[in-house]
């Protein structure tokens, strides 16, 4: 008698919840190579304004661009996401009686952080 063995190739492609599951997981290589890119900039920075000057020209390259816009694109991800499960991760919020709905504390989270990069994008123009 033979056993059955059930396969697990491609098994998070079949579901478009595991997709995206999985996709954002994979992300956090690329996410961890962007803040290696921040570290090495640093590095530069400790030796020297003609060194990090080197590495920020470095940045300019077309392949430096479309990283960055990965990047973001990809951290835009993850926030999103994050935001989504928020209400999941906290203690059940009340106000006075009622609790607080998940739509609005997705919200107020999207809300802040809109808030928050406007106001970081401001102070550095």
């Amino acid at each position: 008698m033979k056993t059955y063995t059930r396969t697990m190739n491609g098994w998070w492609r079949r579901n478009p919840f595991y997709l995206w599951y999985t996709l954002r997981e994979w992300s956090s290589f690329f996410l961890t190579a962007y803040a290696l890119v921040l570290l090495f900039g640093l590095a530069r920075l400790a030796e020297g304004a003609a060194q990090y000057e080197a590495w920020r020209a470095s940045l300019a390259s077309p392949g430096a661009v479309i990283f960055h816009a990965a990047a973001a694109l990809i951290v835009l991800y993850h926030a999103w996401t994050w935001f989504k499960v928020m209400h999941k991760t906290l203690p059940f919020l009340r106000i006075g009686a009622r609790r607080v709905p998940d739509s609005a504390i997705f919200a107020a989270g999207v809300a802040s952080s809109v808030v928050l990069s406007l106001l970081l994008l401001w102070g550095f123009a």
